[in-house]
């Protein structure tokens, strides 16, 4: 019998069921100087326009700073949904809704397939949280996520490789797909996952499937949703970027205007 669906997984659902297309937004603690202002940027996000708010990174997002932004965030989040995004085991806090439960599809190391996950799941049951069945896929350049998970990137040429991966991920179980060329890939040269990437993902697989890595205007958002992804995850260019409320009314103007397309 499969693990029953949550509170955060059937609002996700029903969401794109009703939406079409769905935007994430992801802060990394880490990535600010002041934990206010971590928190005054998701709360913006959440207040123009994110489906999700999504917390972590892959490295320094856990203990007091994680637990002080997720609270920070919580409090003022509306009943938008707050989830995690871990880098590690120690990224889990009980202020949040939700956390993506990831398995990293193409890992060299069996710890980021299944012994992180295992060394987590007491924890996550514990503190209540609910736990969202993710498979996940670093593509090119992969960036320090790449690094980390020690990840057999995909590369951007073969989008049949990722395709395999995100198959496979469905067949064990994931209810969600993800493929992620990591933070600001443009830094090593790279742009967003290519759009065959994303359209071999889509035909392959039935589940939702989100999109993050290099999403920086509106176009790039646009060619997510038309080549098949389902939600974009975005995050490095609304720390970036200081208005966080004009980038977020662009880019939910393009998920709503790609979603009605769908519907």
């Amino acid at each position: 019998m499969s693990m029953k669906i949550g509170k955060i997984e059937r609002y996700i659902n029903e969401e794109l069921g009703r939406k079409g297309a769905l935007l994430f937004m992801l802060i990394d603690p880490a990535d600010y100087d002041r934990e206010k202002d971590a928190v005054r940027v998701g709360v913006s996000s959440i207040e123009n326009g994110a489906d999700v708010l999504l917390i972590g990174g892959s490295i320094g997002a856990q203990g007091e700073l994680l637990d002080n932004v997720t609270k920070g965030i919580k409090e003022k989040a509306g009943g938008t949904p707050v989830v995690l995004f871990p880098g590690n085991i120690a990224s889990v806090t009980r202020y949040a809704d939700a956390v993506y439960f990831m398995s990293l599809l193409n890992a060299r190391n069996p710890y980021w397939i299944i012994q992180a996950q295992m060394l987590a799941a007491p924890m996550i049951r514990q503190m209540g949280i609910e736990p969202l069945p993710v498979g996940y896929i670093v593509v090119e350049p992969g960036g320090t996520v790449g690094w980390v998970g020690d990840a057999n990137v995909v590369p951007r040429t073969k989008p049949n490789v990722a395709a395999a991966l995100a198959n496979a991920g469905e067949f064990l179980g994931n209810r969600f797909i993800i493929t992620d060329a990591g933070s600001n890939p443009q830094l090593q040269g790279f742009g967003p996952i290519p759009s065959s990437i994303i359209s071999a993902v889509r035909k392959a697989t039935t589940v939702p499937y989100i999109v993050g890595g290099g999403i920086r205007d509106a176009e790039s958002l646009r060619q997510v949703y038309k080549a098949g992804g389902d939600v974009a995850q975005i995050g490095a260019v609304l720390q970036d970027h200081g208005d966080t409320k004009r980038i977020m009314e662009g880019f939910t103007r393009v998920a709503k205007e790609e979603g009605r397309k769908r519907r």
